[in-house]
């Protein structure tokens, strides 16, 4: 077999191998891709925060919850006292001249002079100790206070789905990177195959004085080449895999499992024209129907507010106990703001203001997230237009090549046209490559935009 011949055949392997990238590829299943999505949701660490954010207005939620039931407590006290205001209470003076007169009409002494009392206010070795049982019966203040407590628990939950759903994407387009980097560092390698195998055919060549040594620089030139491009192609799918585990949270070398795409995603993604599932929106809306509790609570004022209570207890001098020192002791209390210096009327003109700012970033939020979604709708059909000339740019960059190799073979055109076809060859493929995963990255950007991903 000549020279010649061999270097023919190498061409034919090489063609083989420049078709693996696009033919090797399979139909669309990105079961792959699906289980790194939930590994990426159940392994984030900020997802994590938000869940222990959740679970703290989960508790605050309970606690206003709580509000409602009565509320039972034990107080005790114990005092002693000296000085202080007293109570004269003159019973010498009003008993004395009557137990006098009792003495004298009985010849006896039955009946003894008393002293006048002086009764300190301040009781003195004096216990008091009670279980007291408060219910409040009406009280708008608590209501609201659970409703903006239950609507701050729903706003950390679509927190948290906002945040999965960013992540969703992300992991998607780091996946679709790495694998158009692997396919460009495989195209490189497959390119450098042929053009190692033309530099020593060429070589040859040359030593037997059958070419110029101009074949021979420009074959060396285009080794040096792609040992740099499938060097740079390398390092950018060494990059991509660590962002891509980095996502997932795992070690950053991790390697990755991936699908075989065959073609560009249909046009399905581009059905959903709305952004009405996004969480953007659905935070805002709460946020309003917060504000309305939070102007209602500032309106409570004008209602009373009451509430019940009942004590249960002993008290007595001495620490003694017994059936006099029992006690009960119920009621209710009412409270009702008539004035406070219009100091309410100004918290109400406040939340006012803030649910006028809410409503009118609901409008501004709605058009952006609507420019979002035709942006990237437009981005796609772009990508789509953009991997279709791709295909024609590879079919007839191969035609070029097929009739520049026969050329080639019956001695009518020089090495360096062939290198030169080749290269728009290999240039259509890569370009094909980045055209298509452009293209699920597009898809992907639709997909966000109108919160198309299950997040359950």
């Amino acid at each position: 077999m000549t020279i010649v011949q061999n270097n023919i055949k190498m061409k034919k392997i090489f063609l083989t191998l420049l078709m693996f990238p696009v033919i090797g590829i399979e139909a669309y299943s990105q079961t792959s891709l699906d289980g790194y999505i939930k590994t990426a949701l159940s392994n984030n660490e900020t997802i994590k925060q938000q869940q222990f954010l959740l679970s703290k207005s989960l508790y605050a939620l309970n606690e206003a919850k709580s509000l409602f039931l009565p509320s039972v407590g034990f107080n005790g006290t114990y005092t002693l006292a000296g000085g202080g205001r007293t109570v004269d209470i003159p019973v010498g003076d009003l008993m004395n001249p009557v137990y006098k007169t009792l003495n004298q009409l009985t010849g006896s002494s039955n009946f003894p002079q008393i002293e006048n009392q002086h009764v300190l206010l301040n009781p003195n070795n004096f216990y008091d100790a009670k279980i007291r049982t408060t219910y409040p019966i009406i009280n708008a203040e608590i209501e609201y206070n659970r409703k903006i407590k239950t609507q701050q628990y729903n706003l950390q939950q679509i927190e948290i789905n906002l945040y999965k759903r960013e992540l969703v994407k992300e992991v998607k387009n780091a996946y679709y990177k790495y694998l158009q980097a692997s396919e460009a560092v495989t195209i490189y390698k497959t390119a450098l195959i042929l053009v190692k195998e033309n530099l020593r055919v060429n070589t040859s060549l040359f030593n037997n004085q059958k070419v110029n040594r101009t074949s021979v620089v420009r074959s060396d030139n285009e080794v040096s080449k792609y040992n740099a491009l499938l060097e740079t192609a390398a390092q950018t799918q060494s990059n991509a895999k660590a962002y891509f585990n980095f996502l997932l949270n795992t070690d950053l070398n991790t390697e990755i499992l991936t699908d075989r795409i065959i073609t560009v995603p249909v046009d399905l993604y581009l059905s959903d024209t709305t952004v009405t599932k996004r969480e953007e929106l659905e935070k805002l809306k709460e946020a309003v129907s917060i504000n309305k509790n939070i102007t209602a609570l500032a309106k409570s004022y004008k209602r009373p507010k009451l509430n019940s209570f009942v004590d249960l207890g002993s008290q007595a001098f001495d620490f003694k106990v017994n059936n006099k020192s029992f006690y009960y002791f119920a009621g209710l209390s009412l409270e009702w703001n008539i004035f406070s210096g219009n100091k309410n009327k100004h918290k109400i003109r406040q939340a006012e203001a803030d649910g006028q700012v809410l409503q009118s970033q609901s409008s501004y939020v709605e058009q952006q997230l609507k420019l979002q979604l035709t942006i990237s709708s437009n981005s796609f059909k772009a990508a789509i237009a953009q991997y279709n000339a791709a295909q024609s740019q590879v079919a007839s960059s191969q035609k070029y090549y097929d009739d520049m190799f026969r050329l080639y073979k019956e001695g009518l055109v020089l090495f360096i046209e062939l290198l030169d076809a080749q290269n728009q060859l290999v240039t259509a493929k890569l370009q094909l490559n980045i055209s298509l995963f452009d293209a699920w990255t597009k898809a992907s950007e639709i997909e966000r935009a109108n919160a198309g991903y299950n997040l359950k």
